[in-house]
């Protein structure tokens, strides 16, 4: 009982109902010594967010071709900004649980094929327009439209129609049942946006979040300050959020060293011991679905050859490259974009391991002859140039030829990735192996970067997909993505190599609450929302 009181006062401590005085007394009174009643004050303060100050956040991501529209953001950096002005209709939170965001509440029917999202009351975007149930649907539009490029149109393709019932409730209607349509509306592109006219701007930078735009330098720097009339009062506490993008990882290092950031990602492994020395800052390191690939485009010669993409896959080292990349802050690969972080991981596909004698075998089946290219860019990942020369350097010894094509960083994302042949890449990854597949894999994402949708093992893919999609029953699902996995395994063109920890770095003087999401880099990347000044 006495520990229950300490807890509960604690918690008003922490609200600021109660002072620090008064805390202290009754836990004394509740049988604490003194020194074991400052202490807990003090952690209990310490946890209390606290208003104010300008945040400078130096991400490893961005590109001067980066836009303001939501369906075309490809990398952290406009995914921070996007979160940081906008809202969907549900999020994922630092548990890693799926909660409402502008959405109140929602509930299906008919077999998860309809779904009603009752919005919150009293939200108003940046603009001063109430939130409505045409917002949402304008919005939707505007990403699922026979003219989108948004990355998010694939994972929309199952809707057939989108209603409101009054103001306050929108209606999904889906060609099946899908239990994780809430998932899927928490991604990251269909933050809601103000509509006139039945259409949105997507590229007005207005939303309902708790930062409003004030500058945007693409592939530099964004600037925002504190929505006052945010609908998350316990949320968004800097005056300022400053956005910077610093590829280069030393200069990140660097930026957090001499006090120039307050946080950054994508810590090199090879650094970390280095900055953890540094009285005045903190390691925070999270686990979670991200991984890094090097994707095969099957529509680009010469791996739209099966017994090719084999032998890349069997000539690879993959404990080396967690070895020597990530400094043992992660696990070796499969091919396959589930981690046991995740529900339905088929643990009877055997490793995929370093072997010169298969790797040659399919090789000399496979015909081809020469050097093949592998671009490269420490833009996808730190370490991802030394990652290549590492897998030359394995494959040479099955007699394979590979040439690491070094790219600039600037503009990694719109030249390189998803365009040329092959080359390294990262995904954050998704709580569910239906929108991890959606993103990246199924025939009608545009996100598709292995090209990988004619081959017959791919339809059975995209067949088995959508079955387990609207499958309710466990074990049935279970099987179905057992299978989508070996498929992607055996006939895929992913390299899936490395499953990487998140390695962030931040000031001292940054407080965060107990739980940081792994769902994404950077808490989910909400940082702007949910850390605050200590």
């Amino acid at each position: 009982m006495k520990r229950n009181v300490i807890i509960s006062h604690a918690e008003q401590l922490t609200a600021g109902r109660i002072s620090r005085r008064k805390f202290i007394m009754t836990a004394i009174a509740a049988g604490a010594t003194l020194p074991m009643a400052l202490t807990m004050a003090g952690n209990a303060i310490a946890a209390t967010p606290v208003k104010g100050g300008r945040l400078r956040q130096g991400l490893g991501y961005g590109s001067t071709t980066d836009t303001l529209d939501p369906g075309t953001s490809e990398n952290g950096f406009t995914q921070a900004l996007h979160y940081s002005y906008g809202n969907q209709l549900t999020e994922v939170d630092s548990n890693g649980a799926l909660i409402p965001e502008l959405a109140e509440s929602y509930e299906p029917s008919d077999g998860a094929k309809v779904w009603r999202f009752k919005l919150r009351n009293g939200v108003e975007f940046h603009n001063g327009k109430s939130l409505t149930a045409d917002d949402i649907i304008a919005t939707y539009n505007h990403h699922r439209g026979e003219e989108s490029k948004s990355a998010a149109k694939g994972l929309l393709t199952a809707i057939t129609s989108i209603t409101k019932d009054g103001d306050d409730t929108v209606v999904f209607e889906l060609e099946a049942g899908n239990a994780d349509f809430p998932y899927i509306v928490s991604d990251y592109h269909l933050i809601i946006q103000p509509s006139k006219d039945g259409a949105i701007d997507a590229l007005s930078g207005i939303g309902t979040g708790g930062y409003v735009l004030d500058t945007f330098e693409p592939g530099v720097r964004a600037l925002s300050k504190r929505n006052p009339n945010y609908f998350k009062e316990s949320r968004a506490h800097f005056d300022e959020i400053e956005l910077l993008s610093i590829l280069d990882v030393t200069a990140r290092q660097n930026a957090i060293m001499n006090g120039d950031a307050d946080v950054i990602d994508n810590v090199d492994p090879k650094t970390v011991a280095l900055l953890a020395r540094a009285p005045n800052l903190d390691i925070l390191e999270t686990t979670g679905t991200q991984h890094y690939t090097f994707p095969m485009r099957l529509d680009i010669e010469p791996f739209g050859n099966l017994d090719l993409r084999l032998a890349l896959k069997y000539a690879i080292k993959r404990q080396e490259l967690v070895d020597k990349i990530l400094l043992g802050h992660g696990l070796v690969g499969n091919d396959i974009p589930v981690s046991p972080a995740m529900p339905f991981l088929n643990t009877d596909i055997a490793q995929r391991e370093f072997d010169p004698e298969k790797a040659a075998e399919h090789y000399k089946k496979s015909g081809h002859t020469g050097t093949i290219k592998l671009s490269a860019s420490d833009a996808a990942f730190a370490g991802a140039v030394d990652a290549a020369q590492l897998i030359a350097a394995s494959a040479k010894e099955a007699g394979i030829a590979i040439e690491v094509v070094r790219e600039p960083k600037d503009g990694y994302w719109s030249n390189v990735w998803n365009k040329k042949g092959w080359c390294a890449c990262y995904w954050g990854g998704r709580p569910t192996q239906d929108w991890m597949y959606s993103a990246a894999y199924t025939a009608d994402t545009e996100w598709n970067d292995t090209a990988w949708k004619e081959t017959a093992a791919a339809k059975s893919f995209n067949e088995v997909v959508v079955a387990a999609r609207s499958e309710t029953d466990d074990t049935k699902r279970k099987a179905q993505y057992f299978e989508a996995q070996q498929l992607l395994h055996d006939d895929g063109g992913a390299i899936v190599g490395m499953w990487a920890n998140y390695i962030h770095a931040h000031s001292k003087k940054i407080a965060h609450g107990d739980d940081v999401a792994a769902n994404w880099i950077n808490d989910g990347n909400k940082i702007a929302e949910r850390w605050w000044f200590a």
